[in-house]
């Protein structure tokens, strides 16, 4: 699907590291719609926006032993869900964007608000 379609769900992912048990149903969520074919974005703010930072993803198994939030992350950009952080969250949580994992498209709640908001489905996680 092109950039520029309204997407036809949006998460809005607030949860960060501190419930692990949480996080991952969001990225079966957005995977599971992206594999159908739906425009999906997760749109990470608040205390979200530290699984974004380097090794932070990586190190939280919601399960000793199993998946880390980084390969739930991995499979749902590998079905086509776009990764879009909060600029103003960056400085809430003492980080800039030299921290992030990986280069990714970075808006303020005014940019990202006239797009999220023209989704079919919003869901906040």
């Amino acid at each position: 699907m092109a950039e520029s379609e309204a997407a036809d769900l949006v998460i809005i992912m607030i949860t960060g590291p501190e419930n692990p048990k949480r996080l991952p149903s969001a990225f079966f969520l957005a995977s599971t719609a992206a594999a159908m074919e739906q425009n999906v974005i997760m749109y990470f703010t608040g205390p979200a926006t530290e699984l974004l930072k380097k090794g932070v993803a990586e190190s939280i198994h919601p399960l000793e032993g199993g998946n880390s939030i980084a390969d739930f992350m991995k499979l749902a950009e590998d079905n086509g869900v776009r990764v879009i952080g909060c600029a103003q969250s960056l400085d809430l949580n003492g980080m800039t964007v030299e921290d992030l994992a990986k280069s990714l498209p970075l808006m303020t709640p005014s940019q990202a608000l006239p797009a999220l908001g023209q989704a079919g489905r919003v869901l906040t996680w």
